[in-house]
């Protein structure tokens, strides 16, 4: 459906709904997740606009940062490779250790490309 423009502040007009309990409890869960009033939800998925739940927006975030964070240890891996090759570890445990990093970031990736 497209998207309908608001009306200038004219909401004056309710409408009702009946819901059970259950309902009421989910819709009521549903909003707040979304950072909305059940008004405001309704509303919105009723005129068919997409509503996205803060907490996943909040969890990608978190995601994405652990996958930042990942992408650092991999650099300086790399960088102890290149400059202190055999220093402390074995080189062969080192990239073993890298290749398990890059692989760990390529699944995030994925997983974040699927919400």
């Amino acid at each position: 459906m497209g998207r309908h423009a608001p009306e200038p502040r004219s909401r004056n007009r309710p409408l009702k709904v009946y819901v059970t309990e259950t309902e009421r409890t989910a819709l009521t869960e549903a909003a707040r997740s979304a950072g909305l009033s059940v008004s405001d939800f309704l509303r919105r998925v009723g005129l068919g606009v997409q509503v996205r739940s803060i907490l996943d927006q909040d969890h990608v975030h978190e995601v994405m940062r652990a996958r930042a964070d990942l992408g650092r240890v991999g650099g300086l891996l790399k960088m102890w490779l290149a400059e202190r090759p055999g220093v402390g570890a074995p080189p062969r445990s080192v990239r073993a250790l890298l290749d398990r990093i890059e692989a760990a970031q390529d699944e995030v990736r994925q997983k974040v490309r699927a919400l």
